[in-house]
Order: structure tokens, then C-alpha cells, then sequence
């Protein structure tokens, strides 16, 4: 079944609404957003947030359940944003000494789940 303009429209409409609620929890865990939606060539983050001497790159799920949400990070999702990261640090070098983690943040109409360090960066 082929995407109609109408259908993408509204995906990428909740795409970015699941983007800035995940954004609004991570400032309400005291994080500062440092990049949204950093696209390379070889992947894509949604969030960078920056809290002390942490950088987390989180990867934003937005689907009817959050347990779907969670399993719709794959592992090529994972690989595709920690090339991405590498591409980040390689571009931002005063970031790159800082502690670094990967999160999941689940969205489910308004409910939402954080994974904290959801996977290594052992690719």
C-alpha cells in the first residue's frame, strides 16, 4: 500500500509532536537540548540532550502501545544512530570527551516510557 501525501503529512506531524514531547521530558529531567533531528549521511538522531557531562542520544518511538514503540528500535536503528553520533562527535570535538549513552524514549499518545542506556555502541 503506497503512502498517500495526505498519510505522510500526518506521520511526519506525529513524528514531530513525539519529538518535542520527548524533547519537553528530557528538559524536565534537566537535560539541555543540544540538537534535534541531526541528520548524516549514514543515520539520524532525534534528540542530543546534554545534562553535567553527559551526552545522550536518544532515538524518539512513537506507536499506539509504547511495548511496539520499544520494539520498533532495531538493531539497524541503533546502528544508523551511532554512526550518526560518530559523524556528531567528529563534527562537535569539545563534546566528544564527555560520558556518552544511548536512549529510548517510547511515546504512546501521551504517555511515554525513557529507556536509560538502551544499547552499547559495541558495532
Amino acid at each position: 500500500m503506497k503512502a498517500t501525501p495526505q498519510s505522510r503529512r500526518r506521520s511526519e506531524a506525529a513524528g514531530r509532536r513525539a519529538e518535542w514531547l520527548a524533547a519537553f521530558l528530557m528538559m524536565a529531567k534537566g537535560f539541555s537540548i543540544v540538537r534535534r533531528r541531526f541528520k548524516a549521511p549514514n543515520g539520524e538522531i532525534d534528540l542530543i540532550a546534554k545534562r553535567g557531562k553527559l551526552l545522550v542520544f536518544v532515538e524518539v518511538k512513537s506507536r499506539a502501545q509504547l511495548d511496539s514503540a520499544i520494539e520498533a528500535v532495531t538493531h539497524t536503528n541503533r546502528r544508523r544512530v551511532s554512526n550518526a553520533a560518530g559523524m556528531f562527535l567528529a563534527h562537535n570535538p569539545d563534546l566528544a570527551q564527555m560520558d556518552m549513552r544511548y536512549d529510548i524514549i517510547a511515546i504512546a499518545g501521551w504517555r511515554m516510557r525513557h529507556l536509560t542506556n538502551a544499547w552499547q555502541d559495541d558495532f
